[in-house]
């Protein structure tokens, strides 16, 4: 497709999500795209993200609260997050895919086996602001974030780095259970509460010293499954 078939308003739409989702780390509601690009009714909103759905630019789980998100792979295939940037020729750079972390019940991993990348993850500069020498990917499995917008299959983007702020979603390492699992970070005196944006799901909550944050989650990666 050429992004040129699309209306002023659709690509205003998908600058905005792109935006939103970058500073927030989750995307934004029908009412705030509709506020963002002056359009009052939802059902507006609505028709035009049903044509970005049908260009295969953004996912939705209409299930799913904050349920939208961009579809990174096929943006980035079109050439058009550099072109977000300003600029066209924006370096490019690969981040490891180390393995899977469960946004469900935490898998057992080994801390001191070294992890050898199973894939990349191909990136423009502009798209994080981050070094790329501290960024890592995993897959996830389970579906204890799905509130979060984080669905089994997809790949986060993570900051490496051993410390994060009260409601950031991590990457963290359990010691005790030797487990990793990826949750929201809550600090509660001497006790950390590893958090789910699930109702089904139960805070994991562990003394402070037995957990260690091995990443902050930046970026979420919407891996589309078979039909």
């Amino acid at each position: 497709m050429n992004f040129s078939t699309l209306s002023e308003r659709q690509q205003r739409i998908l600058r905005f999500i792109y935006e939103f989702t970058n500073t927030h780390h989750y995307p934004p509601t029908i009412r705030e795209i509709g506020d963002n690009v002056g359009i009052s009714s939802t059902s507006v909103v609505n028709y035009n993200l049903s044509k970005l759905e049908e260009n295969e630019l953004i996912v939705r789980e209409r299930e799913v609260s904050r349920g939208l998100s961009l579809n990174l792979e096929r943006l980035t295939e079109l050439g058009w997050l550099p072109e977000l940037n300003g600029n066209s020729a924006d370096r490019r750079f690969r981040i490891p895919i180390l393995g899977k972390i469960a946004a469900g019940k935490p898998i057992p991993v080994i801390p001191s086996e070294p992890y050898d990348p199973e894939g990349w993850i191909e990136l423009t500069e502009g798209m994080l602001n981050l070094p790329a020498d501290r960024l890592f990917a995993l897959r996830v499995q389970g579906n204890s974030m799905i509130d979060a917008s984080v669905l089994d299959g997809d790949i986060v983007i993570l900051h490496a780095q051993e410390t994060a702020n009260n409601g950031e979603m991590v990457a963290a390492w359990i010691e005790d259970d030797e487990d990793t699992t990826l949750k929201y970070l809550r600090r509660e005196g001497n006790m950390v509460h590893l958090v789910p944006a699930n109702p089904n799901y139960q805070p994991i909550v562990r003394p402070a010293d037995k957990v260690r944050i091995n990443g902050r989650v930046v970026s979420v990666i919407r891996v589309l499954k078979p039909a």
